[in-house]
């Protein structure tokens, strides 16, 4: 007779953890994410969802025991299983969280206060945990920011309202969030900094790696005005893969995405999609059509993205109720205030010469005796002549300029 089967229960399980507030806050799950985030890439679901069954302490038994029973982690051959159970072999998450606090940063887990709800939206692509630098608390940072992403090769318009936007959201309150890279994000840094407001850079490498290096000097100003955030370990470098996965963080932290300059490949538009699959705000500023460098923006916008040219505009779409950008419309002119009927009588008046009330009575399909109320009162504002029995437009016939105190913003 055979050996009956050993009990699934042989299999070291942990906790079901679920999402954020659920997860048991001990120093071990604390210490196994920090083990597994120097073990699994960004954004790997697998993990993800072997995490959820077996929590971080039992994933991480797993894949340190001396042997591995197949069949345990599904989803990925035994090659990758073998590399993570390397990986797992050489990690030191006491080394890293003592390399984090010397750095002056610490380790956030789904389990703690500060750790932002919202990137539970990603599922089972949510980061381990997240290493950070920087004072302010992430969760409350988290709840009122907005992304502004673009083009590293971007033109001086680019960098213009990328910076005009930073410091405009960041007047308003707002935690201006992108990726500390050359180009719109580093404009949109800048101008959050330069205002006195909060900017957060989300990197993909170790936050005290500092990358790209000629951005070393912006992200010690983040670090001491705002938060340097990143999903891998200190001292970790950055892929083109991880670029492309740290966005999806970077749309998941925040409110919305707008992008300012991007090609169609350019990475900002992964970004913006990203943002697009978890129902956020996705907002495009509008370049000249001839720029290859807004051709990715345009193309968001034919898509359905928000079109917006300053910060109220983008307050408006994800901010509260009532939060509303200023009316928009042209400067106004004088004859723009004239009631109807005397505008009609103004319009009827040929230029360049002389005409008589009966005439424009005809041509403003009404009486003489209104037309020549109206021809005074037109006489009275400068807008008419009289020589006897005739009326002609004043010279200048119209005053082109607007009015005292109208703006583009706004009326008078």
């Amino acid at each position: 007779m055979s050996a009956p089967e050993a009990p699934a229960a042989a299999v070291p399980t942990g906790p079901e953890p679920g999402r954020a507030g659920q997860e048991p806050d001990t120093a071990a799950e604390r210490l196994a994410r920090a083990a597994l985030t120097r073990i699994l890439e960004p954004g790997d679901e697998h993990g993800g969802r072997w995490i959820a069954r077996y929590g971080a302490s039992g994933l991480l038994r797993i894949l340190r025991a001396p042997t591995y029973e197949e069949g345990t982690l599904t989803g990925v051959g035994p090659d990758r299983i073998s590399g993570y159970r390397r990986r797992a072999a050489a990690a030191d998450p006491e080394r890293d969280l003592a390399a984090v606090a010397e750095a002056g940063g610490r380790f956030v887990v789904p389990a703690d206060p500060e750790w932002p709800s919202q990137l539970d939206d990603l599922g089972d692509a949510r980061p381990v945990g997240l290493w950070l630098r920087g004072r302010p608390h992430l969760r409350m940072w988290a709840l009122r920011s907005v992304a502004v992403v673009g083009a590293r090769a971007c033109t001086p318009y680019g960098t213009h309202m990328a910076a005009t936007l930073g410091a405009g959201l960041a007047e308003r309150g707002w935690v201006v969030v992108s990726g500390a890279a050359y180009g719109i994000d580093g404009a949109a840094h800048r101008g959050a900094l330069g205002a006195g407001g909060g900017t957060a850079a989300v990197l993909a490498c170790g936050v005290d790696t500092g990358y790209p290096r000629g951005h070393l000097g912006l992200l010690r100003r983040i670090a001491e005005q705002g938060l340097v955030v990143g999903e891998l370990p200190p001292g970790s470098h950055p892929t083109p893969s991880r670029f492309v996965l740290r966005n999806r963080v970077i749309a998941a932290l925040t409110r919305g995405t707008v992008v300012v300059e991007a090609a169609h490949r350019s990475g900002s538009l992964a970004t913006a999609r990203a943002a697009q699959r978890l129902g956020r705000a996705v907002m495009g500023v509008p370049g000249p059509a001839t720029s290859g460098l807004s051709d990715g923006v345009h193309e968001l916008l034919r898509g359905g993205a928000e079109l917006v040219t300053d910060a109220p505009e983008v307050v408006e779409l994800v901010g509260e109720m009532g939060e509303l950008a200023p009316c928009r419309r042209g400067p106004v002119l004088p004859r723009d205030l004239l009631p109807p009927g005397t505008a009609r009588v103004l319009e009827a008046i040929p230029a360049g010469r002389p005409v008589r009330p009966p005439e424009l009575a005809l041509a403003a399909a009404t009486s003489t005796d209104e037309v020549i109320g109206r021809l005074y009162e037109l006489h009275s504002l400068g807008f008419v002549e009289r020589h006897g029995d005739d009326w002609r437009l004043a010279t200048p016939a119209d005053d082109p300029r607007p009015l005292s105190g109208s703006t583009r913003r706004g009326g008078p």
